[in-house]
């Protein structure tokens, strides 16, 4: 651990590093590292320059992973990381090199690939998801540098591909076929929190997004006693569930907002044309969000008997089938290291109490922690990632590095 006037001075370096910070977070931006299944060429470029750059500085050991992929014109998807220090636990601060597409360009005020600073933000696509963590991490290491100190604990910045479409190519093929982690070693994931940087996420539910179609038989809607009546077997179909999911699995953890398993009516797909038609069938689905206590096979048992029993009752079939089946990994302690560090170094940075906390949505960190690694989820965001004009903060971004430079004091 720091001591007082040692982390001042290594706060003070971070801040003396603001101008080559909005440089290196402004120059990634211009990196269009979109994936292949989103109709881009990946993060080979982007990887190659952010390898250059840590090469120049000589701030530890590198080295580059590669996952072959034939769908980019690289043949490769690469992953860094960059090593100080040797012995255990090591303390690993990941970030992704990967973002999603601009999409729909008239909505953005900029360029999404060439960085604007304005008003103390940085404004591109990936300029919060996930640079800032990318930049973050680096001026923590270099600000302890500059110092004049060394990290108290074995340091790696690991820096992935293929975050965004999967982790394939990215953080799973490591895992796969490289034995880069070890027991006890503590796992920071910058790529999820609130505005006030107080979350911490240890927990996740599972995702179950569900399509039923339900079929009938089609005639005029003069003639009912001609046809079987999908529309409305179909609406009692998702009140039914919609009943019995609830009443099945009444839980709550107040880890999580809401606290209970929420199961969702969404989407709705057309089924005939014209008003006088009886439909034959109706495809509608479900996003299910459910509480990592909850069995994924229970859930799937009380879906199974409805389906069952409005077949019976309306006379038609019913099928159903995953859309996404994304099951809760084992949640991450509260009273983890990584989690306890992280709320001492996040009070002495921000001010602020940070409390572990569930989300509805997926991360990356579910892969570590169905590895058995209890990662952490933090960072101070905006929550503009995905959207026409993403910005980072660029206290945000100097702030979340004073942070992880205070992790890297140790325990």
């Amino acid at each position: 651990m720091w001591g007082k006037e040692e982390f001042e001075r290594i706060s003070g370096c971070v801040d003396d590093l603001r101008e080559e910070a909005v440089e290196l977070a402004s120059r990634l931006v211009s990196f269009e590292a979109v994936p292949p299944e989103s109709g881009g060429q990946g993060e080979y470029e982007k990887a190659r320059f952010l390898w250059e750059y840590l090469k120049e500085r000589r701030l530890g050991d590198l080295r580059w992973y590669e996952a072959k992929d034939e769908r980019v014109s690289s043949g490769v998807r690469p992953s860094i990381v960059l090593s100080v220090g040797e012995g255990s636990p090591r303390l690993w601060i990941m970030s992704h090199l990967d973002v999603v597409p601009a999409g729909a360009r008239e909505l953005w005020e900029t360029d999404p690939f060439k960085a604007v600073v304005k008003d103390g933000r940085i404004y591109g696509r990936g300029a919060e998801d996930n640079n800032q963590a990318i930049v973050s991490s680096v001026m923590a290491l270099r600000a302890v540098r500059e110092a004049g100190f060394a990290p108290r604990i074995p340091v790696r910045l690991l820096f992935v591909a293929d975050e965004e479409t999967g982790s394939n190519y990215g953080l799973k093929f490591l895992l796969r076929e490289h034995n880069l982690f070890g027991e006890g070693d503590l796992v920071l994931v910058p790529d999820g929190g609130a505005p006030d940087g107080t979350m911490i996420e240890v927990a996740e539910k599972t995702i179950a997004w569900l399509r039923f179609k339900v079929l009938g038989k089609q005639s005029h809607g003069s003639r009912p006693d001609r046809g079987v009546n999908a529309a409305r077997a179909s609406a009692y179909l998702i009140t039914s569930l919609d009943e019995a999911l609830h009443r099945a699995f009444p839980q709550k953890n107040a880890l999580f907002a809401p606290p209970e398993s929420t199961f969702e009516p969404t989407k709705h797909e057309a089924n005939v044309d014209n008003i006088n038609t009886i439909p034959g069938e109706e495809v509608f689905y479900f996003d299910c969000r459910i509480l990592p206590e909850v069995g994924i096979e229970e859930f799937e048992a009380v879906v199974r008997r409805v389906c069952v029993d409005i077949e019976k009752r309306f006379g038609v079939r019913v099928e159903w089938d995953y859309r996404q089946r994304q099951v809760a990994a084992p949640p991450t302690p509260e009273d983890a290291p990584i989690v306890l560090m992280l709320k001492e170094a996040v009070k002495e940075v921000y001010g602020v109490e940070a409390k572990a906390m569930g989300i509805g949505g997926g991360t990356v960190a579910a892969i570590l922690r169905d590895a058995g690694i209890p990662a952490a989820v933090w960072a101070k965001l905006e929550e503009t990632a995905h959207q026409p004009n993403e910005f980072c903060v660029i206290e945000n971004l100097l702030g979340d590095a004073k942070v992880m430079a205070y992790l890297m004091g140790g325990r």
